[in-house]
């Protein structure tokens, strides 16, 4: 059951909370704005935190800057403040610094408000940045751990690919014209765009460490996916003997039982050779029928061998601070 109260609504009224307060205590004006931008600084990863908060410092920077000429030439009115934005606006998105517009514009209003650009003032709307910025990015240094979460992604992942194929090896030995996995492949996509979120949050609540496995492990499963789907396609239209069959079958539950996140498939690969290999060496097809059926089933192991492939790519791209993790 859910809590009524999660964790980034808690930080978020605590720290608005706090940033009122530091900044009345500091005696700044418009204190609350402080309380604002706090609200607007808690993010669901540390790394996006500090992002948006050094556009937001940039921003207010930019911002003063334009808003002090313009005040100074045009004066203090509606009129100054919508030149203010013409200028502005195009700058921000020019310094990639979009996402500070609104608060940068709320703490210009201040100097338009008091008719001052005096040093206070600015002085005033950075302060009231960096507290409100400032403790939001402190409130973001703690983040819940989901690692546990994304181990459990990874076997449910990987049992539903080995459920897949151990269907599809079923498939080949009853001699099923038609394969029925459509609830369980539209599972495995779910499965997969979910963990795959989890996975890209993890590595952005990472500043110094690098935690890119998970999101390269998502990767590599997504393609193996859509191996697997091609595959599934074979099944609605051909049939074939079961000498063959029944020598895919054996190599397909193989792969399915062998399927975990640290099984290279360097073994597994070289082990499809002698499949092949037999698969030569058997007499040639002796009907059209029967020829094409054959095509369809060597193309079907080419594809096995693929997703084979991208596991072991996957291993062998990894980065030796990776690899530890991976083989840990």
């Amino acid at each position: 059951m859910k809590s009524f109260i999660g964790l980034r609504t808690l930080k978020t009224a605590v720290g608005a909370t706090v940033a009122i307060i530091i900044a009345q205590v500091l005696g700044l004006g418009y204190a609350v704005s402080a309380g604002i931008i706090t609200i607007l600084s808690i993010q669901n990863t540390k790394k996006t935190s500090i992002i948006i908060a050094l556009q937001r410092f940039g921003s207010t920077v930019l911002a003063l800057f334009v808003a002090g000429t313009v005040f100074t030439l045009v004066g203090y009115n509606s009129i100054a403040f919508g030149l203010y934005l013409i200028i502005f606006i195009p700058l921000a998105i020019r310094f990639k610094v979009t996402d500070g517009i609104v608060v940068s514009s709320v703490l210009v209003t201040h100097l338009l408000v008091e008719k001052s650009i005096s040093p206070y003032w600015i002085k005033n709307e950075l302060f009231l940045m960096i507290i409100g910025a400032g403790i939001g990015i402190l409130l973001n240094t703690y983040m819940p751990k989901i690692e546990g979460k994304i181990k459990e992604d990874q076997r449910d992942i990987e049992e539903k690919m080995r459920t897949i194929l151990m269907h599809m090896a079923k498939a080949l030995r009853e001699q099923s014209v038609y394969i029925d996995e459509e609830k369980i492949f539209q599972d495995l996509e779910n499965n997969l765009r979910e963990a795959s979120e989890r996975a890209y949050r993890n590595l952005n609540n990472y500043i110094i460490y690098e935690a890119k496995y998970y999101v390269q492990y998502m990767e590599m499963r997504t393609l193996q996916l859509q191996i697997l789907k091609y595959m599934r396609s074979y099944f609605t239209r051909f049939y074939m003997t079961f000498d063959q069959t029944d020598l895919v079958a054996a190599f397909t539950e193989r792969v399915a039982l062998a399927l975990h996140e640290y099984n290279s498939a360097e073994g597994l690969l070289e082990d499809l050779k002698e499949v092949f290999q037999v698969c030569k060496i058997q007499s040639l097809p002796k009907t059209r029928e029967e020829f094409e059926n054959r095509a369809m089933l060597f193309q079907f192991l080419k594809d096995l061998e693929y997703l084979l492939e991208v596991k072991r790519t996957f291993k062998n791209n990894l980065t030796r601070e990776l690899k530890e993790n991976y083989e840990s």
